[in-house]
């Protein structure tokens, strides 16, 4: 059985299939040292997962595979990065998280600061592919 994760700050850009990494503060172990996810599960991503009200159903919005694993620091978002012929730079990893137009420093402020990660602070970065295959 697949399980689920919330996506609701970039449902639309699953909904496009431009976002295929996450970075998450938990998801490596259990209270009992055992990983929680590997490469090959499968997740279903979904507006919102917790803090629904009594009744309000799942909505799901896509069906994933994690292709790859790993913990690095927060800060490792921000780089590589490419210069491009106007001289704007892209951070390559920002658009995998489906904000292609937002500065890492930013996201790491508006999404990590106030869990009280800071950027040295290791995260689960987790990569996937769409099971329907509808990738750009």
């Amino acid at each position: 059985m697949s399980r689920l994760m919330s996506v609701a700050f970039t449902e639309a850009a699953v909904r496009d299939r431009r976002k295929t990494v996450t970075r998450r503060k938990g998801w490596w172990i259990d209270k009992r040292g055992r990983r929680l996810l590997d490469v090959g599960d499968q997740l279903t991503l979904c507006r919102k997962v917790m803090g629904r009200k009594k009744g309000e159903p799942i909505v799901r919005v896509a069906q994933v595979v994690v292709t790859a694993l790993r913990r690095e620091p927060l800060c490792a978002i921000a780089g590589p990065y490419v210069i491009n012929e106007d001289g704007s730079t892209t951070y390559p990893e920002m658009v995998a998280e489906g904000f292609p137009d937002m500065d890492p420093h930013e996201f790491m402020r508006r999404f990590f600061f106030p869990q009280g990660i800071g950027v040295m602070d290791d995260v689960t970065r987790i990569e996937w592919r769409y099971l329907d295959g509808g990738e750009p």
